[in-house]
């Protein structure tokens, strides 16, 4: 079975999983969300995933009420802490987004686990932070005619695929998408990157995903035939 080498999960329904089981605040759906992350990672590794990025706060996200949005800060922090204290971490973290966008100690905080397990070479997971698939290409364009403007680049047809894709802030792209939560759209998640991935829906909240979830969607994934324009 030929397993995806790169997943990319957008983590929907924490919300709504906390309406459905009748707590007083959304945000306690975030923090079972939250609890649901090292475990799905831990699987998809487990699964022979080599990458794995998880759509964790959009750019629109901040349009959510303040009280909410604050408290999304306050899971970040102590999920950043929590990983920046633990013994061993086997696997390297990125944090890939409008990073400037957050408060100035969470950026410190995942600058510092980005360096602790900046040598872990074997598995990678990416968390889309501050992120909207739109404002990466618009900040790659800006790379490339900043590149302009110092001399790099003296044509036009100097920018290719290959090119641009480098000032992308994740360079690889994406096998698979996973979307929970029963929706169906991108949400502007790895624009580029899924271009030719497989999309696959699954109607559970992010808080309830199990390994044989994962299971279910690799199998759906390597029954597809990818013929990719051929």
């Amino acid at each position: 079975m030929e397993v995806p080498r790169h997943i990319g999960i957008i983590m929907d329904g924490n919300r709504r999983w906390a309406k459905e089981h009748k707590l007083k605040t959304v945000w306690q759906g975030h923090d079972a969300g939250a609890k649901k992350v090292e475990k799905v990672a831990t699987w998809c590794r487990e699964l022979g995933v080599k990458e794995l990025t998880l759509y964790a706060f959009a750019i629109k996200n901040f349009g959510r009420s303040e009280e909410e949005v604050t408290q999304l800060f306050r899971i970040f922090r102590n999920e950043c802490q929590r990983l920046l204290t633990k013994d061993k971490i086997d696997y390297k973290i990125r944090f890939i987004g409008r990073l400037y966008l957050l408060p100035a100690d969470i950026q410190q905080s995942m600058q510092d686990v980005i360096k602790k397990t900046e040598n872990n070479l074997s598995y990678t997971v990416n968390f889309a932070v501050a992120y909207g698939g739109r404002a990466e290409i618009v900040d790659a364009a800006r790379k490339l005619v900043a590149s302009a403007l110092e001399g790099k680049i003296s044509d036009p047809k100097e920018i290719n695929e290959t090119l641009f894709a480098q000032q992308l802030y994740l360079k690889n792209d994406v096998d698979l998408v996973i979307r929970l939560g029963n929706e169906k759209r991108l949400s502007e998640f790895l624009s580029w990157q899924a271009a030719d991935a497989e999309f696959y829906d699954m109607k559970k909240l992010w808080p309830d995903i199990e390994k044989d979830d994962l299971e279910t969607a690799i199998k759906a994934y390597t029954e597809r035939d990818r013929r990719l324009g051929k």
